[in-house]
């Protein structure tokens, strides 16, 4: 990593004038967050714009988008704001945290508050469960519900357990995960909320009522009063949803070089177990459907130098490659954003194959 770099990564930005979604590629550093293009499976100079961290103010979770569940915005002294998309709820605190001790950096008390974690939380005494949940049932600012699966069964009117925790920070009601969690906890043992599915079932088994719910993107929660299942019959079930049923390993933004006019592109890869298989998705498109994916059974994945572009590589690529040959014998070209994040998807994937 370049001195004085505190992050960097792919990020998905809102353009400004036609408010279309791009990947680029993001360096935080001290003063500034900076964003390039990517042309041929490398970044282009100059960058394509840098937001000036002096002064901005962080919005994380962000709620703008329904159907962009992982932004951060960040507005400016002079107003002007910038949506980014992370990969998933991980990746989003983890830069968010970061930007956040850029923009507080001459601030050492702050920038110390950041990192403890020890909150005490206590229910303000103006505000009681009743009026969270109620809240939360409200059709236009409530928390939304929608079927989710897991391990084959559809579970109808359920929310992700990271997706209530993003709404009761953005509504005040907690102010860090941690709350939260201990609040979402709070809602669940007085039998506002109900765990469903193996994830959310198993932890409550937990004695500590803070770990007993899941800020966790794959454990589903439901409203108490409309818990409803559905188990669907092994002989409706699709090629593509057993592909989708399995546990979401790994996930994140990577470069992909395409089959047919080999350019590149960033592409979200979930890497999923029980069955095995590696899907990547479009993060520039609000449809939260797969365009393209493989069974890991059978494959096989290795890195590839830097030494000299190998054959079968189209671009001026930046390093950190690696390649997956399927069963089938079809050959998948990928970019990682670091040389560590390349072993840790290649350790990943040769797990399941």
């Amino acid at each position: 990593m370049e001195d004085g770099v505190l992050k960097e990564g792919f990020l998905v930005k809102r353009g400004h004038i036609v408010h279309n979604w791009k990947a680029r590629w993001f360096i935080l550093r001290q003063n500034t967050l900076v964003y390039y293009k990517l042309e041929g499976g490398r970044r282009v100079n100059p960058p394509k714009g840098r937001i000036l961290l002096d002064g901005c103010t962080i919005t994380c979770p962000c709620l703008d988008y329904e159907n962009r569940p992982l932004l951060i915005k960040l507005k400016t002294q002079t107003s002007t704001e910038y949506f980014l998309e992370a990969s998933s709820r991980e990746e989003r605190d983890a830069w968010a945290f970061e930007i956040t001790g850029a923009i507080h950096a001459g601030q050492p008390g702050k920038v110390q508050q950041l990192h403890s974690l020890r909150n005490s939380f206590k229910l303000p005494p103006h505000i009681s469960l009743h009026q969270i949940v109620d809240k939360m049932h409200n059709s236009s600012s409530g928390i939304r519900s929608s079927p989710n699966m897991e391990q084959g069964s559809t579970y109808k009117k359920t929310f992700l357990g990271s997706s209530l925790v993003d709404w009761l920070i953005s509504n005040s009601f907690a102010a860090s995960r941690l709350e939260g969690v201990t609040l979402a906890s709070m809602l669940m043992e007085e039998n506002f909320l109900s765990p469903v599915g193996a994830r959310s079932m198993g932890a409550i088994r937990s004695g500590d009522l803070a770990e007993q719910f899941l800020d966790d993107s794959t454990a589903l929660y439901t409203f108490a009063e409309s818990y409803k299942k559905k188990i669907s019959p092994k002989e409706e079930i699709s090629l593509s949803t057993v592909e989708l049923s399995g546990t979401v390993v790994k996930q994140g933004y990577l470069a992909k070089q395409g089959h047919k006019r080999k350019n590149w592109k960033v592409r979200r890869f979930v890497l999923r177990k029980d069955p095995a298989f590696l899907h990547y998705y479009d993060p520039t498109k609000e449809e939260n459907r797969p365009v393209g994916g493989f069974s890991l059974r059978g494959s096989l994945v290795s890195a590839l130098e830097d030494n000299g572009v190998p054959t079968g590589v189209k671009g001026n690529v930046q390093g950190n490659l690696f390649k997956v040959i399927t069963k089938d014998d079809k050959h998948y070209y990928i970019q990682a954003s670091s040389k560590v994040e390349r072993v840790e998807w290649i350790e990943a994937i040769k797990k399941l194959t």
